[in-house]
């Protein structure tokens, strides 16, 4: 098995719970190193994960046997070190959203596309047993025929008033960072071939970003829609409802179900109330395990510039129709 030379760009809390564990773990890949702008930071998880170093993005990019990389930074900087990135041939697992605007996406996703390199958002939940169970049952007929999906991201405000999620140079709001979520979800149940019908984003007086918003989201050669939700100041939700013609499945942790956590499905039908326990997943590793294997096998690889084009897509039509 050919394991993958990758470095982490960014020092995101992220990284360090989820990513770079996965990656200490995992037989495919082999991390040559942590940057960051701020040294104290990469020296920290350089001690911490037991890996080197580098004290400015443009560093690590110059490692001649680097083959990929972990992209955490703030939204803002998606844009420029992605394209970085993939002129020095390098495949790309970047967060959501990838870029701040539809533009800056489709060039990144282009430039991939020429140079025939993975180019992946990490919407890690894609890979997640539960959303393989979910859609076994609605493929079964466990609930008829679906009729309509709502999916809700939200949580209470951050902590710290700092927060990059607030700011606007940083590409922050809640559209990009929780909004991408039920905007993607949307996409695996009702298709690519849909629009943006309605949307709303607020933003108070007294912030620089959207901080919540909803939208209705339709097939544009079918029936059905999809409603979603999303903000920064909320009571808890992270959540999916499918209703069908027969019954309805809800989950409550969709989006974010950490290594070690079983998720709960309720089924509802005429036959009664069903709740099962699923076993924990880890799909940090999986969709890790989807980034090797698109580097080495080239295999599907375009599917990922699609969805990646279509995603652009619908926050722009979002934004669209909030602002209309």
């Amino acid at each position: 098995m050919k394991k993958i030379n990758i470095g982490i760009l960014g020092c995101a809390n992220i990284a360090q719970k989820f990513i770079i564990p996965a990656l200490k773990e995992m037989r495919e890949y082999n991390i040559l190193g942590v940057a960051s702008r701020a040294k104290k930071k990469a020296d920290k998880f350089a001690k911490e994960f037991d890996i080197r170093p580098f004290y400015s993005y443009e560093d690590l990019l110059e490692v001649e046997s680097l083959e990929a990389v972990y992209i955490p930074l703030p939204n803002s900087l998606h844009y420029e070190w992605v394209k970085n990135s993939l002129n020095k041939g390098l495949h790309v697992l970047v967060e959501k959203s990838m870029a701040c605007n539809y533009n800056e996406a489709i060039e990144l996703n282009e430039l991939a596309k020429q140079k025939g390199l993975a180019l992946i958002e990490n919407f890690q939940f894609r890979f997640h047993l539960q959303l393989k169970h979910i859609e076994s049952l609605i493929d079964s007929g466990m609930i008829g025929e679906l009729r309509n999906v709502r999916a809700s991201f939200g949580f209470p405000p951050f902590s710290d008033s700092d927060n990059i999620r607030y700011k606007r140079e940083l590409g922050g709001g809640a559209l990009l960072d929780a909004g991408a979520y039920p905007l993607k979800i949307s996409q695996i149940f009702l298709g690519a071939d849909i629009s943006v019908e309605s949307a709303s984003l607020e933003i108070p007086s007294d912030e620089e970003v959207n901080i919540w918003g909803s939208a209705y989201i339709k097939q544009n050669n079918g029936n059905l829609a999809s409603q979603i939700a999303f903000g920064f100041d909320h009571f808890y939700q992270n959540s999916i409802e499918l209703w069908g013609s027969k019954g309805r499945i809800f989950t409550n942790r969709i989006f974010t179900a950490a290594p070690g956590f079983e998720p709960v499905i309720e089924i509802e039908t005429n036959n009664g109330r069903e709740v099962t326990t699923l076993p924990a997943d880890n799909h940090f590793k999986k969709i890790l395990s989807h980034l090797h294997a698109l580097i080495v096998t080239k295999e599907n690889i375009a599917d990922e510039y699609i969805e990646n084009a279509n995603q652009a897509r619908l926050i722009k039509e979002l934004k669209e129709k909030a602002n209309g």
